[in-house]
């Protein structure tokens, strides 16, 4: 029987011709491409029976482009290009290897009919076609690819030297492409999906329907493995008059079934089987395509194997190896009955041996970049939600249908699932708060649990009292932390970022973040989709532009007003603690970066005179009117007013340890004896700085503060130092201790 091959210009419409020329009764598979499908079936042609193929192409096959330098518009004069620039055809899309799949789907045809349009861009389309059933072998370069494109330019110019390509090696191995597992709900629900294009939800719910009529088994199983007083020939004579597969059924009853693979027994149902035959015409619409996939996976579990011929030849060109190789099938077995299962032809290898050689026709190299992974489809879902153990046979549709119908994904093209705004915010909302939530290994662990109670090695009222206290905890400390979703969510789905204003450099991306200043005031980056909270009741403006040395995120500066506190923080270390002594909503004042100009290991004084656990820390933003404030209550110290520069010392305090402060007063304000206008001591045991250094509590104080107002009110001079028998945590003396302190 001669064979037709028929080309349309896209996928849809060579669907829709072989639909409506074989009436229906098509078998498709997917060509080696993966974009394009094959739809044979037979009928006449020019008078005489015949086997059609229908497939297309994506619109054009080849393209005209620049060569080399004149294809970089930056590198070139345009003005060349209408004259001495010379021009290749290559292929439009070299992902789709659409010069290979014709080739290989055209290997053998006796007839072309080219379904495209009848205008010049049709008509150039199929000359492209026709110079497609070309016989030149393509060769794959052994070293796949490399990341320079000198190093590449240089094996290419070496290759270009030779003209014949030399065989070194030849090989020819039958392999096996074993027959299908018998049929489980995960499986026929990802079939479903991939193949017939049904949602999980529906496929179930049909299947539902079949199993209620008598056309099929109980569809909800876990297991793949028939009982051993399963009566397989039985279910196999009941479709020997289909239409459809009557021959394959008459043969293997005549020549004998094959047995089936030793699939999973997990001791709930049997495998989903036919029960009685079934047309077309009496099911209709998904009903009969999802019966249609039953009965064809049955009758393949029970059919032999698809064997094939694998044929690989090396050459060697120059210093350089290449590859290619084809595949012959011996015998179809099972695919016979499961066609879009068949193993794809490919181009067809010429007899040769270790010596012979071949003439050069091109060498060429090609440029291609890494692209991320697309969107997941249904059944790679469901197939993730099987590895990981989320949800069961039954839930798993559910799962699917519940996320699609709450708008946290779409379906798309191709049973793609496209994450929302709403799904996407909500899963940074949940791994923000506690990433077990979205990931899964909480529900997994669940699902162990429950097969161990099972299986009789763990006791169901341990395994429930531990879920619940579990979850509980989970969920108090969700409630307790729900801002954190507020804020994604009003981010997101409210005009507060499109009203904030940007302020400071995200250190991910150096886009500038946007300052929201309605409570709860924070920094959000747009490009990263990222938000980070900020001390609440004070101004935030910019520090200086001056930048985190961890993390490189421009720092902010907090302040309370012109009397009362202010340090500058990093928005990321203050989310993320960058130091495991340190705590979220710690700004520089706190940081215990050894080597920081801004954090407490650089600022720190001494003690705090009020708190028990506070640092005075001095404010170097604050000149000249100066300030020295505890990092954790909210005494502030007024002090130096008027002073030109003051800076913390490396060294410290004799007496209290506490470190000394070097100032620098201007000349015609000096306070100091004897118009000095530089001195160096201790805030605390100095008697010259203790009649300038004016205590009082701060205006304000912030909820992220940890410490409560001091024990004394009012104003007051700190003529004392601190308590004694109280530790000072004043940093050590030296960095290198100081790193130390870190990792030890």
């Amino acid at each position: 029987m001669k064979t037709v091959l028929m080309v349309a210009e896209k996928p849809s419409l060579a669907q829709s011709i072989a639909k409506i020329l074989s009436r229906g009764s098509m078998s498709s598979h997917k060509g080696l491409n993966g974009a394009c499908s094959v739809h044979e079936y037979t009928g006449t042609f020019d008078s005489q029976p015949v086997r059609f193929k229908m497939t297309s192409v994506c619109g054009h096959v080849m393209t005209l482009d620049f060569l080399g330098k004149y294809n970089k518009w930056d590198k070139v004069d345009p003005a060349e290009l209408f004259s001495q620039a010379p021009t290749e055809k290559k292929e439009a899309n070299p992902k789709l290897n659409m010069v290979k799949f014709l080739q290989v789907e055209g290997r053998g045809c006796d007839y072309i009919v080219l379904w495209l349009d009848c205008d010049k861009e049709g008509e150039n389309i199929c000359f492209e076609v026709n110079a497609d059933k070309d016989k030149s072998l393509l060769l794959d370069w052994d070293r796949v690819r490399v990341f320079d494109r000198e190093i590449a330019q240089m094996f290419l110019n070496m290759t270009k030297l030779e003209k014949e390509a030399q065989v070194e090696a030849t090989s020819r191995k039958e392999k096996a492409k074993q027959r299908p597992l018998a049929l489980n709900t995960v499986e026929m629900l990802r079939v479903a999906s991939s193949a017939l294009g049904m949602g999980p939800q529906h496929a179930m719910q049909t299947a539902e329907r079949l199993y209620t009529q008598g056309y099929i088994s109980y569809p909800r199983t876990e297991t793949t493995h028939y009982p051993e007083n399963f009566d397989l020939k039985g279910s196999l004579r009941q479709q020997a008059n289909h239409p459809y597969w009557a021959d394959t059924v008459k043969q293997l009853l005549t020549e004998g079934i094959n047995r089936p693979r030793k699939g999973h027994d997990a001791g709930d149902h049997p495998p989903i089987t036919p029960m009685r035959s079934a047309t077309e015409d009496e099911l209709g619409g998904d009903a009969w395509r999802l019966y249609e996939y039953i009965t064809r996976h049955f009758i393949a579990t029970v059919s032999h194997d698809c064997k094939y011929l694998q044929s690989t030849i090396s050459f060697q060109i120059g210093p350089e190896l290449f590859t290619c190789s084809g595949k012959t099938v011996i015998s179809p077995g099972f695919t016979e009955i499961m066609p879009w299962q068949s193993v794809p032809l490919e181009e067809s290898l010429p007899t040769c041996q270790r010596g012979d050689t071949f003439t050069v026709g091109e060498v060429k190299m090609l440029e291609k970049q890494t692209s991320p992974p697309d969107y997941l489809t249904e059944a790679e879902l469901i197939t993730l939600m099987e590895k990981h153990g989320i949800g069961t046979d039954a839930s798993i549709p559910v799962h699917i249908n519940n996320i699609c119908q709450r708008n946290y994904v779409t379906v798309e093209s191709g049973r793609r699932l496209k994450p929302t705004n709403l799904g996407i915010v909500l899963v940074h909302g949940y791994y923000k708060i506690d990433a077990e939530l979205v990931l899964p290994t909480i529900r997994s662990a669940v699902e162990k649990q429950l097969n161990l109670i099972a299986q009789g090695k763990a006791d169901y009222r341990q395994v429930l009292g531990h879920t619940l206290d579990v979850f509980k905890r989970k969920f108090h400390y969700f409630v307790d932390s729900i801002a954190g979703m507020d804020e994604l969510m009003e981010v997101s789905f409210s005009p507060l970022a499109a009203t904030g204003k940007p302020l400071s450099r995200c250190g991910k991306c150096h886009r500038f973040m946007k300052y929201i200043q309605a409570k709860p005031s924070r920094l959000h980056c747009s490009h990263c989709d990222e938000t980070y909270t900020l001390p609440q009741n004070g101004t935030i403006k910019l520090y200086k532009e001056l930048r985190c040395p961890l993390d490189d995120f421009e720092l902010v500066l907090w302040s309370s007003g012109s009397r009362g506190k202010s340090y500058p923080l990093c928005p990321y270390c203050y989310n993320h603690p960058p130091f495991r002594d340190m705590k979220k909503g710690m700004g520089c004042n706190e940081c215990t970066h050894p080597t920081c100009q801004h954090s407490l290991s650089m600022l720190g004084i001494g003690q705090c005179i009020e708190c028990e656990s506070g640092i005075l820390v001095l404010d170097p933003t604050s000149g000249p009117k100066w300030k020295v404030a505890c990092n954790k209550c909210n005494v502030v110290a007024h002090c130096f007013e008027n002073a030109h520069r003051v800076r913390v010392s490396a060294d410290t305090c004799n007496t209290c340890e506490a470190a000394l402060l070097d100032v620098d007063f201007n000349k015609a304000k000096s306070p100091l004896p004897g118009d000095e206008t530089q001195h160096t001591g201790c805030v605390f045991c100095d008697p010259v700085f203790q009649e300038l250094v004016e205590l009082k509590h701060a205006a304000s104080c912030h909820p992220m503060h940890r410490g409560g107002p001091g024990r004394r009110q009012g104003r007051g001079r700190a003529r004392g130092r601190r308590p004694p028998g109280k530790p000072n945590p004043r940093r050590p003396k030296d960095k290198m201790s100081a790193l130390a302190a870190y990792f030890v």
